[in-house]
């Protein structure tokens, strides 16, 4: 049962060609973007990803264009594994692969992203390859894969400045300018893009199918709702209010908290 549960969980986060690109990635021979003991290794390594993930996307929405490229060109309703499996591919070969592989992988989304432009509900033209709005998803990622890993991961890290410099060599690699390498830094950016950030009916769209309509087998509703519970009491207040999520701090700081956990390990328990 455990080996079956395994398969089907990286099946569905990485595709059904995961053990060759398992094997791609940690098996190559040549050098890596990072070495073996640096943060970024150990936190994407940690299953506390699928709630960073899954924040990740929330908290990236609230960009009114960054989410109307997503709305116009994604798939993310019609084939949502697909996305996740991409956006897990990346991130593995980027962190664990050869730094040659890493940096195909980021010349494919660049090529991907010259190709992606529009007009937003409000008007506005933009373009994914935008500097502004490729480093608006980075620090948004970078916020919750470190604030969840902070939260739900087996091994906390004592200082994450270390995570945020290994992020911002991949940033730089992806043509964004002057990341930030600090948890102050990453902080004062996230800030600095709070008045941009808005509710678009998109988003609350986006909101609700990634919590609630996502397509699951019976048997995983029940986890992802832990899991999604999780990711939005991990947001922000002011990330909330605009996707119209619900705050319900002695409920999050107990309940959600504990099965959040719980889940981690039944995770952990499943994928050995």
């Amino acid at each position: 049962m455990r080996q079956q549960l395994s398969e089907g969980l990286f099946e569905r986060v990485v595709g059904p060609d995961h053990e060759r690109h398992a094997r791609r990635i940690h098996e190559a021979p040549g050098p890596r973007l990072f070495a073996d003991d640096r943060p970024i290794r150990h936190v994407h390594a940690d299953h506390a990803m699928f709630i960073g993930g899954l924040r990740a996307l929330l908290l990236q929405s609230l960009h009114p264009l960054a989410m109307a490229a997503v709305a116009q060109h994604s798939d993310y309703r019609t084939d949502p594994w697909g996305r996740l499996q991409r956006t897990s591919l990346f991130v593995g070969v980027t962190t664990y692969g050869t730094a040659e592989h890493a940096h195909q992988a980021i010349d494919r989304l660049a090529r991907v992203h010259k190709h992606i432009h529009g007009t937003a509900s409000d008007g506005r033209r933009y373009r994914a390859d935008d500097p502004h709005l490729l480093a608006w998803v980075h620090v948004a990622e970078v916020d919750s894969f470190l604030r969840c890993h902070q939260r739900y991961g087996e091994h906390p890290l004592a200082g994450y400045d270390g995570y945020v410099a290994d992020m911002a060599v991949i940033a730089e690699a992806m043509g964004i300018p002057d990341p930030p390498r600090t948890t102050a830094e990453l902080e004062a950016r996230l800030n600095a893009y709070r008045p941009e950030l808005k509710s678009t009916r998109e988003a609350r769209e986006a909101a609700r199918f990634l919590l609630l309509k996502a397509p699951l087998p019976m048997v995983a509703r029940g986890p992802y709702a832990i899991l999604a519970a999780s990711a939005v009491a991990s947001l922000p207040v002011w990330a909330r209010i605009p996707l119209r999520l619900p705050y319900l701090p002695v409920t999050e700081a107990t309940g959600v908290r504990f099965a959040g956990h719980a889940l981690m390990r039944g995770l952990r328990w499943v994928t050995g």
